[in-house]
């Protein structure tokens, strides 16, 4: 699977809510229960639509309960779930939902925080990483089971890195030195999203900035983009591409694009390169001059750094991805939860299988086998046109780096209870636009940063 951009499905569920009369029950009526149950899943890729039925399959002959799985596309999702809310017909279940989306149906009470809760205490709260279950709860309440995340990375050339004597580009001085320092003879120090109107420069920049301890807003909801970590932030970015980098607005493409090509000594990307990295599709090969020779030198010769630390930050930082399961209000409760334990537990190493590269369980084993689904990840197969177990391509120090990454997970708002706020940032994009001018030298970190809380401020009214 390549890249995608982080779902915008929060600001289009506010808006096709806010004129909806929600008809779900709540979660102080009786509910009934049945052996048959509706789940919508956000997984509408053939071959993973097929899987997944597989999966249920399974489920449905061990248990008996009836599943009918509707495969949603995710711009597609928030208008139905709306018009489902409205008629009173929910699905029992939803899954791969993102963590913005968690949030903005938290804040519609489209969800069944007690179902949820009870599912993670009957597999074991201490089974899964203690920040997916922070990242996904809300004062107290379990809001939904985390599944799967991802986590930005920072990708360099280790044989590049080696022959120059640097170090491994961990924090912000290393990152810059390093490209200052390789950022010559056709090489870029280093690629980044630099585009205004793409997601993918927005988690970028999170990514970065979170290393630095920039936050959206405060615990009061106050935004505080304008802060000396995030002023730092604005700087540091805006110098590193200005400088060291490609010129011209650089997006998924481009910036993948020119790493493989050999051109570029460092990338920021998702772990979904992991798979193209190695050569396993064909659709996006490497292209480097060794490359010919051999598809898997860029795998061979990279690094990979999960969280960076800058100047300002407290302890180093990642952007994360985490999808959830979660039952929601109204449902057939025991059949429900029967189905999500199901998928956390049997069903689960097939359900990150589908795309381990870019799903790193974050319930990592049993009370009785604390590792089981580490080590089942370690083994998965990725790939498309060519599939191998990432551990034959990367070693078994690079797999532990990953799948362990999840703990070091950030992201802005959330955890300030302001998952609407996040979501409808992502509709507008005020904090790459302002990050633009400043990687076109028309604006100064400080004047960008005050000009993008300034943007989400009037975000934050239109959504409270």
């Amino acid at each position: 699977m390549s890249f995608t951009p982080m779902r915008t499905l929060a600001v289009t569920l506010i808006m096709a809510l806010a004129g909806s009369t929600l008809l779900a029950c709540s979660d102080d009526e009786p509910e009934s229960d049945s052996k048959k149950i509706t789940v919508w899943s956000l997984e509408d890729v053939a071959d993973r639509v097929t899987a997944t039925k597989a999966i249920i399959a399974d489920f449905t002959a061990k248990t008996g309960v009836q599943v009918e799985l509707v495969t949603v596309n995710e711009d597609q999702f928030p208008a139905l779930i709306a018009s489902s809310a409205a008629a009173g017909e929910l699905p029992d279940v939803v899954g791969s939902v993102s963590l913005a989306g968690i949030r903005t149906l938290a804040g519609n009470e489209l969800l069944h925080p007690d179902a949820n809760g009870e599912i993670v205490e009957q597999l074991g709260r201490q089974t899964f990483s203690a920040r997916a279950l922070e990242l996904t709860a809300d004062d107290g309440r379990q809001l939904s089971v985390p599944s799967d995340g991802w986590g930005q990375l920072l990708v360099y050339r280790k044989d590049l890195f080696d022959a120059a004597g640097l170090p491994v580009p961990d924090t912000y001085e290393k990152i810059a030195a390093a490209a200052a320092r390789l950022n010559t003879g056709g090489m870029a120090g280093i690629t980044a999203a630099t585009a205004p109107g793409d997601v993918f420069t927005q988690q970028t920049f999170e990514h970065l900035a979170l290393a630095n301890g920039c936050q959206l807003t405060d615990d009061a909801g106050g935004v505080t983009l304008d802060s000396p970590q995030c002023v730092e932030a604005f700087r540091f970015y805006g110098d590193l591409m200005r400088t060291s980098s490609v010129r011209g607005a650089q997006d998924v493409d481009t910036t993948r694009a020119t790493y493989f090509a050999g051109k570029a000594a460092m990338l920021i990307w998702s772990p979904f390169i992991l798979d193209e990295l190695a050569g396993l599709r064909n659709d996006a090969k490497p292209t480097c001059p060794q490359c010919q020779a051999d598809a898997t030198f860029l795998a061979k010769n990279s690094g990979f750094v999960t969280a960076i630390k800058g100047p300002n930050g407290a302890q180093p930082a990642q952007y994360g991805e985490i999808s959830s399961w979660a039952v929601l209000d109204g449902a057939a409760a025991e059949s429900a939860k029967t189905f999500v334990a199901y998928m956390l537990d049997d069903g689960y190493p097939r359900w990150f299988g589908m795309s381990p590269e870019g799903r790193f369980p974050v319930r990592k084993g049993t009370t009785g086998d604390p590792e089981k689904f580490h080590t089942a990840w370690n083994t998965s197969q990725a790939g498309v046109d060519a599939k191998k177990p990432l551990a034959d391509v990367y070693g078994e120090p690079v797999l532990d780096t990953l799948r362990t990454s999840p703990d070091t997970f950030q992201r802005w708002g959330l955890t300030q209870g302001q998952g609407k706020l996040v979501g409808a940032i992502l509709g507008e994009l005020p904090v790459p636009k302002a990050l633009a001018d400043v990687v076109a030298g028309k604006s100064d970190a400080q004047a960008a940063a005050g000009r993008a809380k300034k943007d989400v401020e009037a975000i934050k009214a239109g959504v409270n």
